[in-house]
């Protein structure tokens, strides 16, 4: 069943904005920055944040279903700038959907993966969700387990906006088991999970670097205590 009360006017007004302001030799670029794993129009984030939001202007709120299936709609189109949308949009409303969304945000992480989307969903999806849901950490105890490394990197960076309200001891937990991981992408976010945390409790953070420092990476240390004197 399509829910077409959402989902076909805003793919189709994201279509005509996209279309109309692309710039070619502006995409060339684009794409070399990700390393040409993906295509793109050329739009720079502040406009494709402009058109969106004025395609989905005066739309109803999408329900949880209507609002998968945009993201479905966003993930098969091959030109970023849609994941970008899709990601913010979920983001948006993700805060009235149930825990089984999480299903979606897992299936937008494992897919078309690179940095730029699955920080944004680790911070704007996946710690919302599991902040109103709190059954739904111990999916997180499994994601940081995964050999996919962008579930694990999600899991380790879920708690970024968290500040107080941070579970320090899952933190820690996280970091450790991922200590001495030798993908880049999982060193970096280690850093930075604990970077973010020392914000709120550096002692703890100083402590654990030096009590895991002969299994934690020179990046991982370096991230953490960035802004520790």
């Amino acid at each position: 069943m399509r829910h077409e009360g959402f989902v076909l006017p805003g793919i189709e007004a994201l279509q005509r904005g996209f279309e109309g302001a692309q710039d070619p030799e502006r995409a060339v670029a684009m794409a070399r920055y990700m390393r040409d794993q993906f295509a793109f129009y050329g739009i720079p984030a502040p406009l494709q944040r402009s058109i969106a939001r004025t395609a989905l202007r005066g739309l109803p709120t999408p329900t949880e279903v209507e609002l998968a299936e945009f993201a479905r709609a966003c993930w098969q189109r091959p030109q970023r700038e849609w994941q970008y949308v899709a990601c913010d949009t979920v983001g948006a409303h993700v805060r009235t959907c149930s825990p089984a969304f999480l299903t979606m945000v897992e299936e937008m992480i494992t897919t078309r993966s690179w940095w730029d989307t699955v920080d944004t969903l680790a911070g704007h999806a996946v710690g919302p969700l599991v902040a109103m849901h709190t059954g739904l950490a111990a999916e997180m105890d499994r994601w940081v387990l995964s050999d996919n490394f962008w579930l694990a990197r999600a899991a380790l960076l879920h708690q970024l906006g968290y500040r107080e309200r941070t579970d320090s001891a899952r933190l820690f937990r996280y970091c450790e088991a991922r200590a001495a991981d030798r993908e880049f992408f999982i060193r970096k976010a280690v850093g930075w999970a604990l970077r973010q945390y020392a914000r709120t409790d550096p002692d703890r953070v100083r402590a654990f670097v030096e009590e895991h420092d002969a299994e934690l990476s020179g990046l991982s240390k370096r991230e953490a205590l960035r802004h520790l004197a």
